[in-house]
């Protein structure tokens, strides 16, 4: 039996301090970054939304404020209770804040879509209107995938390769977080770049400004004095102090309330709306579940062992929190851990981060910090988050798979594609939408000519609903398997993606005769326009000329290379030469 031992022999407990001056530098980095995409979300659901600044500021907002403060308490607790339990006198609390992919995920691929094509029939305060009940379903659903994902995140992980659950996070971070960003700052150079500047030599460089500033507030604060400055050298003026006087006016109590009629009456009347995109919640969510997993790894390593299971239970609570608050976005577990560590910042931070964003929001000082501070200034530092998104995919992922990261990203590529589309065919002056494009590319593929641009391709890569998150994780899961020559693996991915693609999850799209759609206009699972369904609801009936692609061909070929790869599998168990095929069975 061994003896305890001798009460002298422990070490003396260690006085935690929960607020340190590293709290203040802490607080400030976080709050930047939570700004940063507060000002996105309020730019995005402006223009590309049709929403109004009483639902941005006197819904999404306060929602986002409860979210946080829900999340940014509980993880401060958390780290109280931590330092006390392990004896760690410098634990730091998990960042937590706006999840910055969900963000363009469900604005580029869910909100935006149904104002679009709602914004004719029902006018832009009504589509906008309905957008954002949409949003509201769709944070709720992600929430409740990362809850339940905190007591199944194991085994995903350990099914799932790598490779595959971050290639669509690493072309979002790429394609739309990063790119349409930098396209916009060097359209105003002289805003934008040098934030931009300002950020490379703090995060790029690990400089440190004089008194601890934090960088994300140096280049907030000189992107917005410049951008103020903009006339004296004739450029046109971005901002207005009549703006920021009207919203200094409306600065006023906006209390958070809970939005459960909305989100039961769109579950009641549209249940379609909700399952069409599932094919972006679903994936979204599992990557929120399995990114803050990796953080929680993160801060271990660091020397901060957290609780995995209850924080990733609060993580889809804050989410859920958010959605039925009226924010349309999910939080999540921030990467960077070590970062806010190394600056010295404890639980603090988290504190004053969450009380700051609740009195700022439920005050209605949102609409005067957006008059105030300009898209431009911190547009830089969403930037930077969507290269280190990208960056942090190959990190984190085995060398060998890095073909696969690659390959998984050419679907978000060609979803950047077909978003330009309109844009460019608008401009040209065509009338006609993309279906003529379609039409003449078939005509050639008749003609076997070879030398036209491939539409059909392009289209049936993205998929309606944002399928192409679905396509990314399936064909990088599959490299990744044939990397480690894991034959039979691969064969059962290729038969799982024959199946999504004959449900419509993926690759499936329609094209309806003069439209300038922003996505190709959805195709739901259970619409099928063959007479035999007719007098169900199966049945679905289409303008006349609509180009409707399937994808039947599609998942045939999945089929055809799953059954070819499980042959494969079968005679390597079996011993038998199959080319090189050297190695252990698998």
């Amino acid at each position: 039996m061994t003896a305890l031992p001798a009460v002298s022999a422990l070490p003396p407990p260690t006085r935690y301090r929960w607020f340190v001056k590293g709290d203040i530098d802490g607080f400030f980095g976080l709050a930047v970054d939570n700004l940063v995409q507060v000002l996105v979300i309020t730019a995005l659901c402006k223009t590309l939304c049709g929403m109004t600044d009483a639902i941005i500021f006197g819904r999404i907002l306060p929602g986002v404020a409860v979210s946080l403060v829900i999340g940014n308490l509980f993880y401060a607790w958390h780290a109280v209770r931590v330092a006390r339990r392990d004896n760690n006198g410098h634990c730091t609390a998990l960042p937590f804040g706006i999840n910055t992919p969900s963000v363009f995920a469900y604005i580029f691929f869910i909100i935006s879509p149904v104002f679009m094509e709602n914004q004719a029939a029902l006018g832009k305060d009504a589509a906008g209107e309905l957008a954002w009940k949409v949003g509201l379903l769709a944070c709720l659903g992600s929430g409740l995938i990362e809850f339940f994902g905190s007591f199944v995140g194991g085994w995903i992980r350990r099914v799932t390769p790598r490779a595959a659950l971050l290639s669509a996070l690493a072309g979002i971070g790429i394609v739309f977080i990063a790119s349409p960003f930098a396209f916009q700052i060097f359209e105003r150079p002289l805003i934008a770049m040098v934030p931009m500047f300002v950020v490379l030599v703090v995060y790029f460089a690990q400089v440190r400004f004089p008194m601890g500033l934090p960088g994300g507030l140096v280049a907030l604060l000189m992107g917005t004095i410049l951008a103020w400055a903009a006339p004296l050298w004739g450029d046109r003026a971005l901002m207005s102090p009549h703006a920021v006087g009207e919203a200094a006016r409306a600065v006023g109590w906006h209390a958070p309330h809970v939005y459960w009629y909305e989100v039961v009456d769109m579950l009641r009347n549209q249940p379609g709306l909700f399952v069409r995109f599932l094919g972006v919640i679903v994936p979204m969510g599992v990557v929120n579940v399995l990114g803050s997993l990796q953080n929680i790894e993160s801060a271990e390593a660091a020397g901060d062992k957290f609780s995995t299971g209850p924080c990733l239970a609060v993580n889809g609570l804050g989410t859920i929190a958010a959605g039925l608050c009226g924010s349309c976005f999910p939080t999540t577990i921030y990467i960077g851990h070590p970062g806010w560590k190394a600056l010295g910042a404890r639980a603090g931070y988290s504190v004053l981060n969450g009380v700051f964003f609740t009195l700022a929001f439920f005050l209605g000082l949102g609409e005067l910090i957006t008059s105030a501070i300009p898209m431009e200034a911190g547009i830089a530092i969403v930037m930077w988050i969507g290269v280190v998104i990208t960056a942090q995919s190959y990190e984190v992922t085995p060398v060998k798979h890095y073909p696969a990261v690659a390959i998984g990203m050419f679907p978000a590529v060609a979803a950047m594609a077909m978003f330009l589309v309109p844009f460019v065919l608008s401009g040209s002056g065509a009338t006609g939408g993309i279906l003529p494009m379609i039409n003449a590319h078939l005509t050639t593929l008749q003609q076997q000519r070879t030398d036209e641009w491939w539409p059909i391709g392009v289209y049936a890569l993205v998929g309606a609903n944002s399928g192409f998150v679905i396509t990314a994780m399936m064909i990088s899961a599959i490299s990744a398997f044939l990397i480690d020559r894991r034959f039979r693996a691969a064969g059962v991915w290729c038969l799982l993606a024959a199946m999504l693609t004959l449900l419509g999850f993926q690759h499936a799209f329609r094209v309806e005769p003069g439209q300038f759609s922003l996505t190709p206009q959805e195709l739901m699972i259970w619409q099928r326009p063959e007479q035999w369904f007719a007098g169900t609801k199966l049945f679905a009936t289409f303008p006349p000329h609509t180009f409707l692609h399937r994808g039947n061909r599609i998942a045939l070929a999945y089929a055809i290379a799953g059954i070819m790869l499980l042959v494969v599998a079968r005679l390597r168990r079996k011993g038998k030469s199959f080319g090189d095929l050297s190695g252990p069975a698998v």
